[in-house]
């Protein structure tokens, strides 16, 4: 089998990273009929879309309300038509919190890459954008940490470890200052990346364009 690296950074409270995990599984699927020698290998990293955002957070009203003004509905009626598209449902009256995402990024840092990753990654996308949960809750935290397989007690070891968030913290950093100022961003190989949340198709190209600079190098 060929092994193919795929790094995502993206933010949990970041719609068009939910819309570009659904095309990337477009994607794999894709890559999986056409490539079935290929054994890809999918990692999320952090990136915060607010850095600067205090742990409780801050009423979600006050902050799209800051950050887009009088464009905040256009805005998020075309991030839910893309969303239908892609058989997200997203429910953005539902949120009531914009959450520092330090804590639900150590979570998904913890987790062990493919299977495991992925589900905690899936499962605070659809606790936000479709349930509307307040990520700045403990409880809450723990109980989507638990849906995604993590034992309880173990989540709530995490959400208390404050070396793990500094290292998370320094993961948000050092995306920076790869030069990465918006999510999602993927990164196959090492080689090729893409900033934005193409159609699964363009993901695709840039899946086997990297393979293939792998073979020429």
């Amino acid at each position: 089998m060929k092994t193919l690296t795929i790094d995502v950074v993206s933010d949990v409270v970041c719609p068009w990273c939910y819309v570009g995990k659904r095309r990337l599984e477009r994607a794999l699927a894709l890559l999986a009929v056409q490539h079935p020698e290929v054994d890809p290998e999918v990692r999320w990293h952090t990136f915060q879309l607010n850095p600067d955002m205090a742990p409780e957070g801050i009423a979600r009203v006050d902050y799209v309300s800051n950050k887009f003004g009088d464009e905040a509905t256009a805005i998020y009626d075309r991030v839910a038509a893309v969303g239908k598209e892609v058989g997200i449902a997203f429910a953005f009256d539902k949120i009531s919190r914009q959450p520092n995402t330090v804590v639900a990024h150590s979570l998904i840092a913890v987790s062990e890459p493919g299977l495991q990753q992925d589900a905690m990654v899936e499962a605070f996308f659809k606790a936000y954008f479709l349930e509307g949960k307040d990520l700045t809750e403990a409880a809450v935290l723990m109980d989507i940490a638990e849906s995604a397989g993590m034992d309880r007690a173990v989540a709530e070891a995490h959400l208390q470890n404050s070396a793990l968030h500094s290292q998370t913290i320094d993961s948000d950093k050092a995306a920076r200052e790869m030069g990465i100022t918006g999510v999602p961003f993927f990164i196959f190989n090492r080689q090729v990346g893409l900033s934005g949340a193409h159609e699964a198709e363009t993901l695709l190209q840039g899946m086997v364009e990297a393979m293939n600079a792998a073979t020429n190098d």
